[in-house]
Parts: C-alpha cells; structure tokens; sequence
C-alpha cells in the first residue's frame, strides 16, 4: 500500500473513534502499512491519508450507505484499481460518520 501522509485532524479523529470504541474490544493495531483499529487480530477500519477506510461487507446497508458519502470511494490500498469489496474509505470531511461506521464495521467482522 502507498502510505499517504496523515494530517493531524485526521489522525485526531482517527484516534478519538478508537478511544470511543475501546470498551468494546477495539484494539490499536496495523494492517496494510496503516495504523488500524483492530478485533482478535483482524482489521475492521484503517487510517488512510486523511481518509478511513471501513470493511462493511459489500452487499450490506452500511456499504451503501457509507459509498453515498461525499467522495466515499471503495478502498484500493494498492492504487492499482483493485479495490477491496467489502471496504469504503470515508473522507476526513465526514469524520462525523467514522464512529457509526466502526460500529458497523465491528459488527461485521463479529458476524
């Protein structure tokens, strides 16, 4: 993956959904080259620039959903157009969102 440069909102942001979602077994972590927040070792959301990418699970609400936000995109750590099918990365202009996202994503990963 090409590391893009965080800026300090997004890591700010980033860090405040990981504190927001420690009791429930949320954990800091890696994966992709990228700080993410991590469930017994499996990733459900990473930092991507100032992007968060989430796994949703493609043919789930929270995946469309999580597309229908501005400059939402499906997350392609590689940059080689082959993206992930059940991750979006979400722009740091809908930091709002991360948290929900998260929640859906550790739901996801919980199924």
């Amino acid at each position: 993956m090409k590391n893009k440069e965080s800026s300090p909102a997004a890591v700010e942001a980033f860090e405040g959904v990981a504190a927001d979602l420690a009791g429930a077994g949320v954990a800091l972590g890696q994966t992709f080259g990228a700080r993410a927040l991590m469930v017994n070792r499996k990733a459900i959301a990473c930092l991507n620039g100032d992007g968060m990418a989430f796994k949703l699970g493609r043919d789930s609400p929270e995946h469309a959903r999580a597309l229908g936000l501005p400059d939402a995109r499906p997350f392609d750590p590689s940059g080689m157009g082959r993206p992930f099918k059940d991750w979006v990365e979400v722009p740091a202009s809908s930091a709002e969102e991360w948290t929900v996202l998260a929640e859906a994503a550790l739901a996801f990963t919980a199924a």
